[in-house]
């Protein structure tokens, strides 16, 4: 649900802040290996990276108590860059249609223009559900393995249909995130300024 500017600790440097800013750092160089020497091998290597420190920053934030205002912009932001990266990525390679790409970002910005609507009525940004967070996972899963499917191997043969399974799994799961952000604005919409959705 959208919430009221109830905030976390305004903290800067904490550990979580930082795996976050190095995961961002990272995507110029995963764009860079897919497109300049399409060393695949090691943009596979900074995704799984990517996807180790997004569960490990979350992890930290809750078992220490590193929860902040910085870590509630950082988080999020790395894994839609990574995903926008990378779709972007794939679409130039000629590895998934350009449709996927239009399709998912078309969901990043119907919610992205709900944000300015609900902080002008007093509320804070959407908290990130599960089902946003599995979205992103599974997709993070898929992009490695649609990378390690290309080709004519036996190994890229068998790993082809699990890669693609977790794409559409994948995206099926971000759409449907987006669907109750965009649900849960027409509830805030419905009640009195300043006053949080049940």
């Amino acid at each position: 649900m959208p919430h009221d500017h109830v905030e976390p600790a305004n903290r800067l440097l904490t550990v979580p802040n930082a795996l976050s800013v190095l995961r961002l750092l990272g995507v110029p160089l995963f764009l860079y290996l897919l497109l300049g020497p399409r060393a695949d091998g090691w943009a596979v290597v900074v995704l799984v990276v990517a996807g180790l420190s997004d569960w490990l920053d979350g992890k930290i934030a809750r078992w220490f108590n590193q929860m902040s205002k910085l870590g509630v912009l950082l988080d999020p932001a790395a894994d839609r860059l990574y995903i926008l990266a990378t779709l972007v990525a794939f679409v130039v390679r000629g590895i998934i249609p350009w449709w996927v790409v239009v399709v998912l970002v078309g969901r990043e910005l119907v919610v992205g223009a709900c944000l300015p609507v609900l902080r002008s009525r007093g509320y804070g940004p959407f908290e990130v559900n599960y089902l946003g967070k599995a979205a992103t996972f599974n997709l993070l899963y898929a992009f490695p393995m649609l990378l390690l499917a290309q080709g004519g191997s036996t190994a890229a043969q068998l790993l082809r249909p699990l890669a693609y399974a977790f794409m559409i799994w994948g995206g099926a799961l971000y759409l449907w995130s987006g669907a109750l952000y965009v649900y849960q604005f027409t509830l805030a919409l419905r009640r009195r300024p300043g006053v949080a959705p049940a």
